[in-house]
């Protein structure tokens, strides 16, 4: 079996991996300023996806382009979230290069999509393959290939700790071969219960001094957990941005079937206003002593382009980070020197800002345990800032590990 990494080697965003020049995994973008995309020119069989994450899904309707119309397999939450993903880039982007699709292209994915459930094994390109749940977002799945020779196991990104929307990876299947993504292989977080506890009482103390709260967070997955959190502490609550809609989707059958407790879910939206934006709503949303949970995640566009701007003077308010921030985004600005580009404005805010790690991926503790159920294989780390460094440390605990650089083509 011949691997290829088109992207997601040694970095995080333009996931690819080209399985013996016909089966693709994942086929992602990396939005930065400005955009990349995976590397090379693949023109595969099929196509077979991890998740619904833009450094995953972002470039997949490219592949339909020309005569070209390769299967493409995924949950039903995949399918709906790419969609969705897929429509806002064209919106934002269409007609330029930052958008690597067009509407005609976008429109033949539903022509070619084939959905599938968790341990339902499906033959395609002349390989079996096998979803296993991966715990990180709705839909999200381990990658299981086998040609009748070699079994290779695409982690995708996974979490093995328990979260509000979805219950840690269990699924350890037999292999040959792991491709493991290391994003947080050198973070250790407390327990996600402890982090909860503090984010809640946070919220609520800012609402008891009369302040505001303003959450940035991310639409897939980060935005319905602190729905939820917001829901089980008591919290009233407004949401804004694309997480409305997908909020929404995650409610809608088949969806449901892959929610921990869809119930938890249908009460979070029951407990929260949603915002439509209109006639100045949102800056008299601003004014109130509530918490409003809205996009971008990072302070790079989206309805917090208004709410950020409207809290940022009174040192009662808060902005409260739910996700990692970038390194060059105003997220990271802001938490690093009390200032950010907002909106192509240069502010100081005087409002609290802290940040909470509610990462839907497996931190070190959580990687390693995953890991010794293949102490055996041969490990292929990417998706991480520190492939290189990882899989050296995988090394001296007697695991066959390395870590792949982009473009390069392995046998296995």
């Amino acid at each position: 079996m011949d691997v290829e990494f088109l992207g997601g080697a040694g970095e995080i965003g333009r996931s690819a991996v080209l399985i013996d020049e016909t089966l693709l995994l994942d086929y992602g973008m990396d939005s930065g300023n400005p955009p990349s995309f995976p590397v090379g020119d693949a023109d595969p069989e099929a196509v077979v996806v991890s998740h619904g994450h833009l450094d995953h899904v972002g470039s997949i309707p490219s592949l339909l382009s020309g005569d070209s119309r390769p299967s493409i397999h995924w949950t039903p939450p995949t399918y709906d979230l790419t969609m969705v993903l897929a429509r806002d880039t064209l919106k934002l982007h269409g007609g330029t290069y930052d958008c690597p699709f067009t509407e005609a292209e976008l429109a033949r994915v539903t022509q070619v999509s084939e959905t599938h459930g968790y341990r339902e094994p499906f033959e395609v390109a002349g390989y079996e393959i096998t979803f296993f749940d991966a715990g990180h977002v709705p839909g999200s799945a381990h990658v299981l290939v086998d040609d009748g020779d070699t079994r290779l196991l695409y982690t995708g990104d996974f979490h093995t700790e328990g979260q509000r929307l979805l219950s840690g990876t269990t699924a350890r299947p037999d292999a040959d071969v792991v491709i493991t993504e290391s994003t947080y292989a050198d973070t250790t977080r407390p327990p996600r219960e402890e982090i909860e506890r503090e984010f809640a009482e946070s919220l609520r103390t800012t609402i008891w001094e009369g302040g505001t709260v303003v959450v940035p967070a991310f639409a897939i997955g980060r935005t319905q957990e602190v729905l939820c959190i917001c829901e089980e502490h008591d919290l009233e609550c407004y949401v804004d941005g694309m997480g409305k809609r997908v909020t929404e989707l995650f409610l809608r059958e088949p969806n449901r079937g892959f929610l921990r407790d869809p119930d938890l879910l249908r009460r979070a939206k029951g407990n929260a206003r949603f915002v439509d934006g209109r006639d100045g709503q949102r800056e008299r949303i601003a004014e109130q002593n509530t918490v409003i949970v809205t996009t971008s995640g990072m302070l790079h566009g989206g309805p917090a382009m208004t709410y950020v701007p409207a809290v940022r003077s009174h040192p009662t308010n808060k902005i409260a980070m739910t996700g990692y921030q970038v390194e060059g985004t105003p997220g990271r600005e802001l938490l690093e020197t009390g200032s950010a580009e907002i909106d192509g404005r240069m502010l100081r805010v005087s409002a609290r800002t802290e940040q909470y790690d509610f990462s839907a991926h497996a931190d070190r503790e959580g990687l390693l345990e995953f890991l010794e159920a293949y102490r055996g294989c041969e490990v292929l780390v990417n998706h991480g800032d520190r492939c290189a460094a990882f899989a050296e440390e995988l090394r001296s605990d007697g695991f066959d590990a390395r870590a792949p650089e982009l473009g390069q083509r392995l046998a296995v």
